[in-house]
């Protein structure tokens, strides 16, 4: 009998990707039974005209809708709460999460909060939240996160400095309108960084251990066209083409990783953004090239099929030449985006606060699923030659 993993896959009900699909958004609440949305999203979005698109088209075919914009980047769990106050006095019957992964996650929490008892640290990994809450419908306007199309979200604890993983089928889009015209607004920094975690997780998604055939599909998809399209984006916000591209990898790449899991890079990547609030994309950029370095002796053919399907390495190269390409062209790829050191911006960490990191990485999960699985040691070595 052929030996092979087991695939368990969860996705949205419903997923409809084009230029101006977010127009459809009342014909989708038709088709799910739905009158009386919350519009969850942040001032930024309105204060940029992309929330009144859709309360246009609400308004104008008759639809009721209250709305949540206290939104903060990296959503913290007062956050959530807030929401969910919204939430619980009005009559929704669902949430619309309308912007970047901070949006979409408090969505999400929102969502099964309203129906799960305590605090959203209660359920933070590796609990699986299950019980689900009323109907997701998410509406991304970066194309980098791909929480669209995910059973994750990430929330920062407040009171602990933690930003946790939250997951299970609680998580999960009912349904997803992915519109890439939205993109066109981004400047160059956002454009980058959340390209390169776009590119994170469709290469973490391949290497890692719980990889399979199916989210190996999306993630060789998605690399070749991130790398070859950021570029162009950041130099020229309307070119139609590359935003398209890099919203459709953004979504492979999200379905990649929800379903076979992200490794060494987020887990060590989620404490630098809670303790120093660097944008998550960001900080993915900053780690990238030294934890991949680090990682390929855990696969180092998976690592080489990755420089190849970037075009990075040629079929004839072994997959030692291959991998030391894909190094030096990660490490070129953040210089050509401009991506900054964490001291760069500023940041200082003392001995205690990494071996914090560390530790928060590792109770994360993400390192275990990593080709090479580091020691807390490691790890706080790792920070530092980054930083």
């Amino acid at each position: 009998m052929l030996s092979e993993k087991i695939g368990r896959i969860q996705s949205p009900k419903i997923i409809r990707i084009g230029a101006g699909v977010s127009k459809e958004i009342v014909d989708l609440l038709k088709q799910l039974g739905l009158s009386r949305p919350l519009i969850v999203t942040d001032q930024n979005l309105i204060e940029i005209g992309h929330v009144d698109l859709i309360l246009d088209i609400l308004q104008n075919q008759n639809i009721s809708w209250g709305i949540f914009d206290g939104v903060l980047e990296d959503p913290t769990d007062q956050c959530v709460n807030a929401g969910l106050e919204v939430f619980k006095n009005g009559s929704f019957d669902c949430v619309i999460g309308f912007g970047g992964g901070s949006p979409m996650d408090t969505a999400k929490a929102i969502s099964f909060m309203s129906v799960n008892n305590g605090h959203v640290r209660d359920y933070k990994a590796p609990n699986q939240i299950d019980l689900c809450g009323p109907p997701i419908i998410l509406v991304p306007t970066t194309g980098g996160t791909g929480s669209e199309l995910t059973r994750w979200c990430v929330i920062t604890d407040t009171a602990n400095t933690e930003k946790y993983n939250l997951s299970g089928l609680a998580c999960v889009a009912t349904a997803a309108l992915i519109d890439w015209t939205f993109t066109t607004t981004k400047p160059w920094r956002i454009t980058a960084d959340t390209a390169v975690d776009s590119l994170t997780h469709a290469i973490e998604a391949y290497v890692s251990k719980r990889a399979f055939k199916y989210t190996d599909a999306f993630a060789l998809a998605a690399m070749p066209a991130i790398v070859e399209n950021v570029g162009i984006a950041c130099k020229d916000p309307e070119n139609a083409k590359a935003r398209r591209d890099l919203m459709l990898a953004a979504s492979q790449a999200g379905m990649a990783f929800s379903n076979s899991s992200v490794a060494l890079v987020h887990g060590m990547s989620r404490p630098i953004g809670a303790h120093f609030h660097v944008a998550h994309g960001l900080s993915n950029a900053m780690l990238l090239p030294k934890i991949t370095e680090f990682s390929i002796k855990g696969n180092e053919k998976r690592y080489a099929d990755c420089a190849r399907a970037m075009k990075w390495a040629e079929a004839k190269d072994s997959d030692f030449i291959a991998c030391s390409k894909l190094i030096e062209n990660l490490y070129i790829l953040n210089e050509d985006l401009k991506v900054p050191s964490p001291r760069t911006l500023g940041h200082t960490a003392d001995q205690e606060t990494l071996k914090m990191m560390a530790s928060q990485a590792i109770a994360s999960g993400s390192p275990q699923n990593n080709p090479r699985v580091p020691s807390e040691t490691e790890i706080i070595q790792l920070y530092k030659e980054i930083w």
